[in-house]
C-alpha cells in the first residue's frame, strides 16, 4: 500500500521541482510561521522589521533545514533529492537563520542569542534524532515547533517575556500537540502500513468496512481546519497591530 499511497495529504508527485515543494510541508510551515506572527503581534511595540526577519529565519530554519534533515533521516516523504542537495539545504539554511538572529540580537539584546542557539540545537537534535531519539517525542514537537517560535520573536520585539507571551506559548504548544497526535496515525497509515481491513459492526446490524481513509481522512481535515484556523488568527492579529 505504501507504495502507491502519498506520504503526506499535501505530497505531489514525486520528482523535479515537485519534490522540493513536498519537502516544505506548506500547510505546516504555515502553521509554524503563524507562531512566529502572533509572538510578534503580542509585544507591546509591534515591529515590523522584526516580524519579517523573524519570519524568514524560521522559515529557513524549520521550513527549509529541520525538515531537509528529517528526510535525509529515513526519506518520510519519498522525494528523490539528494543526500548531499539535503545536507547542502539544511547546512545553508541553518546558518543563514541563525545569522539573521545573530543580526536581530546585536541590535536589540543578547539575550536573544540564548534563542538562536537553541534553535539550532533542536533542528539538528529533533530532526536527526540524536541521542537515541530522545528529543523525537510529543512534548518537544509542542515545545519546539509550537511555543519556541512565538516566545522567541515575542522576546525579540520586546526584549523580555510577560504573561501574554507564556499563554501565547501555551496556546501553541497546546494547537502543536494536537497536530501531533492527529497526524501520527496518519504517518503510520500512509508511509507504513502495507493493508488495512476490517470492519465495524453497529448496534443496528450495520457494518462500515475499514479502509486507509478510516484513519486518515478525519484527521487529515481536522489538520487542514487546524492549519487555517491558526494562520488566520495570526493575519488578523498583525492586521489589527499595522491598521
Amino acid at each position: 500500500m505504501t507504495g502507491t499511497t502519498r506520504p503526506a495529504f499535501y505530497a505531489l508527485a514525486p520528482g523535479g521541482w515537485r519534490d522540493y515543494v513536498t519537502l516544505l510541508h506548506p500547510p505546516y510551515t504555515l502553521w509554524h510561521l503563524s507562531y512566529v506572527a502572533i509572538g510578534a503581534a503580542l509585544a507591546p511595540h509591534f515591529k515590523t522589521d522584526v516580524l519579517v526577519l523573524a519570519l524568514l529565519a524560521f522559515f529557513l530554519g524549520m521550513g527549509v533545514a529541520a525538515h531537509a534533515l528529517d528526510e535525509l533521516n529515513g526519506r518520510p516523504l519519498q522525494t528523490h533529492i539528494g543526500d548531499t542537495t539535503l545536507v547542502a539545504l539544511a547546512a545553508t539554511a541553518l546558518t543563514a537563520a541563525a545569522a539573521i538572529g545573530v543580526t536581530v540580537a546585536l541590535r536589540t539584546s543578547l539575550w536573544l542569542l540564548v534563542f538562536v542557539a537553541a534553535g539550532t540545537f533542536i533542528a539538528v537534535a529533533y530532526n536527526l534524532e540524536l541521542f537515541g531519539g530522545r528529543l523525537h517525542g510529543d512534548p518537544w514537537f509542542s515545545l519546539a515547533w509550537g511555543a519556541f517560535p512565538v516566545l522567541a520573536t515575542y522576546f525579540a520585539a520586546a526584549e523580555t517575556i510577560r504573561v501574554e507571551a507564556v499563554l501565547a506559548a501555551a496556546f501553541a504548544a497546546f494547537t502543536s500537540h494536537a497536530q501531533r497526535r492527529l497526524s501520527t496515525p496518519v504517518r503510520l497509515v500512509r508511509r507504513r502500513a502495507r493493508d488495512v481491513s476490517g470492519r465495524i459492526e453497529l448496534i443496528d446490524g450495520s457494518t462500515i468496512l475499514i479502509t486507509p481513509e478510516t484513519f486518515t481522512a478525519e484527521s487529515e481535515r481536522a489538520l487542514r481546519a487546524l492549519s487555517a484556523a491558526v494562520v488566520s488568527l495570526a493575519l488578523a492579529l498583525v492586521l489589527l497591530r499595522v491598521t
